[in-house]
C-alpha cells in the first residue's frame, strides 16, 4: 500500500542529526558503486549491460529453426528450459516482470514447446493451453505473430493483413509514404513485405497444429479482422485497400511488384553495411534472413552467413539454457556510467574516463542515414546510435545522452572532443519537431492515419515526440548556457508544459513510466534554471511525493502503459527510486523527508559488492507490446542520485557558512 510522504516540521536536531547520519553513510556508499561500476568497464573503455526481455525471442527462434529445417537438438533442449523457466504460475507468459500472462507470449511459448517436442498432455502444457484459451487464443494474436505461424501453415495467408512491396516506391510526394513510418517499423516491414510476396510456408514433420487454440473453433469470423461499428472510418477504409490488395495479388495485377521487390531487396542489403544486422534489432534481423531465403539466397552465400552470425551474437547460451537480446546498448550505458562517475567525484585524470570517452568519440556516425528523408536540413551528419555499428539510424536520445557525458568526462585531445561536441549539438538541434518536442530517430513522424492500417496493431507505426526526450535535451542546453529567450528552448519548455498531466506528473515514453517522465522534466527545467517554486513546478513534486512507498522507495509497473490508474504503483526498485529522489532534489532542500527517505532506500538496499539487485522491468521498448529491462540501469542511476544529493548537501552547507559569515542568523528545518 502506498503512503504520502510526512512533509510536518521536524525538531531541527532531528532533522541534523538525520542528515548528518546519512551524509557519513552516503561516502561509503558511492565508493563502493564507483568501484563496482569501474571493475565492470570492458577493456576497450566501454560498459554495456544486458537487455533482458520477455520469452518471444526465444519461441520465434525455435519457429524460425523448424521453419527453416535445421533443428540444433542441444540447443532446443537449453530454449525449452528457458521457455519453461519464464513461465508464470497460472500457466501462461507475461512481456514485463509481474505482468499478467499475455496473449502472443503465451501462444507463441506454447507452440514453440510443442514444436520442441513436449507432449500437450505436459501438466504445463494444459495450463498453458487453457490461459491461451481464455486470453482468446490465435484469433486474438497481432499480425506479425499471424504472418510468422502462416510460414508454418499454422494460419491462412488470406487473413493475414497485405504488407505490398509498392509501398517502398511510393515517394514524399505522397501524404502517406514510407519514410513516414518511424526507422523500426521500416526496417521490419521491408522483409516483411518480401516475405509477403513470396508467401514461403514450409510443412513441418512431424505435422503441428494449434487447432485447439481456436476458443470456438477454427471459423472465418474469427480469422478475419473485424471492422469498426462505424461505416466511415480510417481503418474501415484501409480493411477495404486491404481486400483489393488481395484481389491484385490473387489475379497477379501487379505491374510495379518486380520493380518493388528489387528495390526492397537492394534497400536491405544496402543496410546491411555499417551495421550488426538490419537495425540492429532483434525482428528486423530475423526477418531480413528469412526474406533472405524467400528470395533464394543459398544457405551457404555471405549474406546469410552474416545474418545467422548477428542473429546469434544476441544469444546467451550456457549449459542448460538460452536467453536472445533484442539489441545491444553499449553507447547508452556508456555514456550513462560516465556521466555517474563523473558527477560521483571520479577525477578527471581517471583512465577508466579518459579511455571511456575516446570510446564515445570515436563511435560518432558521420554518415547521413536514412534521417535525412525526414529531416533534409543542410547540417553536417553526426549524431551516435544505441548499438556498437548502426550507422544508418542514429538517434537524438542517444545524441543527447552522449554529448551530457562528453562535458563531463576528460580526453588527452580536448579539440577533437569540442569539435565533436558542436557536431553533436548542431544535428541533434535540427530534430526539434513542429510543435516544439523532440522525438527518438525522425522529425515530425507522427501521421495517425498510419496506425490505422491493419499490420500497424504492433503499436510501433510512429516515432512522436516525448517529454522525456525534450526535456533531457533542455537540461544539456541548460547546462550550455542557452538562454529562456532562445527560441528553440521557448518552443521546448512550451512543449513540456503541454504535455504535463492533470496531476502534474509526465508520460515516459522510454522509460517506465510517470516516474521517469517527471523526472526527467524537472531534472530538464532545473538546468534551465527555471524557478522550482513556480506552481506547475510544484504540482510535480507534490506528485512524486504522493507515491513514495512506506519503505522510502518508489516503484512503477508497465500496467501504467495500459491504464494510468496504476501510475506510481509497483515495488520499489533501485533505479525508480533514484529518479525520483534527482527529481526532488531539483527543488533543492536536502531536508527534505522524502529526499532522505530516499536517499536512505538506496543505501539500505545496496549490496555488499555495491550494486544493487532489481528484477522489475523499468525500461520501455514498445508501451503495451515489448519491454525492456535495462540490466545497468539498477547500477548507474543509484550512483548519480547519490552523487545529486552529495552536491546539495554540499551547496547547503555552502549557502550556511556564507550566512555564518555575513554575521546573519543561520536558519535550519524546512521552509
Amino acid at each position: 500500500m502506498l503512503r504520502t510522504t510526512s512533509l510536518t516540521y521536524q525538531p531541527i536536531a532531528s532533522v541534523s542529526d538525520k542528515v548528518n547520519s546519512l551524509s557519513s553513510r552516503l561516502g561509503a556508499a558511492i565508493e563502493k558503486s564507483q568501484k563496482y561500476l569501474l571493475s565492470i568497464q570492458k577493456p576497450e573503455g566501454y560498459w554495456v549491460g544486458e537487455l533482458m526481455v520477455d520469452s518471444t525471442l526465444v519461441s520465434d527462434t525455435i519457429a524460425y529453426h523448424h521453419w527453416n529445417g535445421k533443428v540444433d537438438a542441444s540447443w532446443q533442449r537449453k530454449a525449452v528450459n528457458h521457455l519453461f523457466s519464464m513461465q508464470l504460475p497460472d500457466g501462461g507468459w507475461n512481456i514485463y516482470y509481474g505482468g499478467p500472462a499475455e496473449v502472443n507470449a503465451t501462444v507463441k511459448a506454447y507452440l514453440g514447446l510443442k514444436l520442441a517436442g513436449v507432449p500437450v498432455t505436459d501438466p504445463r502444457m494444459l495450463r498453458a493451453r487453457e490461459v491461451a484459451m481464455n486470453l482468446g487464443g490465435v484469433p486474438r494474436m497481432n499480425t506479425f505473430s499471424k504472418l510468422y505461424l502462416a510460414l508454418l501453415g499454422l494460419f491462412p495467408w488470406e487473413y493475414v493483413p497485405t504488407i505490398p512491396c509498392e509501398i517502398i516506391l511510393i515517394g514524399k510526394w505522397f501524404h502517406v509514404n514510407f519514410y513516414e513510418m518511424s526507422s523500426w517499423s521500416r526496417s521490419m516491414l521491408v522483409p516483411l513485405a518480401i516475405i509477403n510476396h513470396f508467401k514461403p510456408t514450409r510443412d513441418l514433420n512431424p505435422a503441428v497444429t494449434l487447432a485447439e487454440l481456436y476458443p470456438e473453433g477454427y471459423h472465418e469470423r474469427d480469422l478475419k479482422i473485424q471492422p469498426d461499428p462505424d461505416r466511415f472510418t480510417w481503418r474501415n477504409l484501409f480493411l477495404w485497400l486491404d481486400k483489393l490488395h488481395k484481389f491484385v495479388e490473387d489475379n497477379k495485377l501487379r505491374p510495379f511488384r518486380k520493380q518493388a521487390l528489387k528495390k526492397a531487396e537492394a534497400w536491405m542489403l544496402e543496410r546491411f553495411e555499417g551495421t550488426h544486422g538490419l537495425a540492429a534489432i532483434f525482428p528486423a534481423m530475423l526477418n531480413s534472413l528469412i526474406a533472405l531465403k524467400a528470395l533464394g539466397y543459398p544457405s551457404d552465400h555471405h549474406q546469410v552467413k552474416r545474418a545467422e552470425a548477428e542473429l546469434k551474437a544476441l544469444e546467451h547460451e550456457d549449459a542448460h539454457s538460452v536467453r536472445i537480446e533484442p539489441c545491444v546498448s553499449p553507447v547508452w550505458d556508456t555514456a550513462i556510467v560516465a556521466i555517474c562517475l563523473a558527477e560521483s567525484g571520479i577525477s578527471g585524470d581517471h583512465p577508466a574516463l579518459k579511455k571511456c570517452c575516446d570510446w564515445l568519440i570515436d563511435k560518432e556516425i558521420r554518415f547521413r542515414g536514412d534521417w535525412k528523408y525526414k529531416n533534409p536540413v543542410d547540417v553536417e551528419p553526426s549524431g551516435w546510435v544505441f548499438e556498437y555499428e548502426n550507422k544508418w539510424n542514429p538517434d537524438v536520445d542517444d545524441t543527447a545522452m552522449v554529448l551530457l557525458a562528453l562535458r563531463k568526462i576528460p580526453t588527452d585531445n580536448v579539440r577533437r572532443r569540442d569539435e565533436c561536441f558542436k557536431r553533436g549539438l548542431n544535428w541533434m538541434m535540427a530534430f526539434q519537431c513542429k510543435d516544439g518536442g523532440w522525438a527518438a530517430f525522425d522529425k515530425d513522424c507522427t501521421k495517425g492515419i498510419l496506425e490505422k492500417v491493419p499490420f500497424a496493431d504492433h503499436n510501433a507505426m510512429l516515432d512522436p515526440e516525448c517529454a522525456d526526450i525534450t526535456a533531457r535535451i533542455l537540461e544539456l542546453l541548460g547546462y550550455e548556457h542557452f538562454g529562456l529567450d532562445h527560441p528553440q528552448v521557448q518552443k521546448g519548455l512550451e512543449f513540456i508544459r503541454d504535455h504535463q498531466e492533470a496531476d502534474g506528473s509526465w508520460y515516459g515514453r522510454w522509460g517506465v513510466n510517470y516516474i521517469y517522465g517527471t523526472w526527467q522534466v524537472l531534472r530538464g527545467m532545473h538546468a534551465m534554471k527555471l524557478n522550482m517554486e513556480e506552481p506547475w513546478l510544484l504540482r510535480a513534486r507534490q506528485w512524486l511525493e504522493s507515491v513514495q512507498h512506506e519503505d522510502g522507495g518508489w516503484g512503477e509497473r508497465c500496467n501504467t502503459y495500459d491504464d494510468p490508474v496504476f501510475k506510481g504503483q509497483g515495488p520499489s526498485t533501485a533505479s525508480q527510486t533514484a529518479w525520483a529522489v534527482m527529481g526532488l532534489c531539483t527543488y533543492g532542500d536536502p531536508n527534505r523527508p522524502s529526499v532522505m527517505r530516499g536517499i536512505e532506500y538506496l543505501i539500505r538496499t545496496q549490496n555488499t559488492d555495491g550494486s544493487w539487485t532489481e528484477l522489475e522491468t523499468t525500461g520501455t521498448g514498445f508501451p503495451r507490446v515489448f519491454y525492456l529491462k535495462y540490466d545497468m540501469y539498477r547500477n548507474a542511476w543509484p550512483l548519480l542520485a547519490f552523487a545529486t544529493y552529495r552536491q546539495l548537501l554540499e551547496a547547503a552547507s555552502a549557502k550556511g557558512r556564507a550566512v555564518h559569515g555575513s554575521g546573519s542568523k543561520p536558519q535550519a528545518g524546512l521552509k
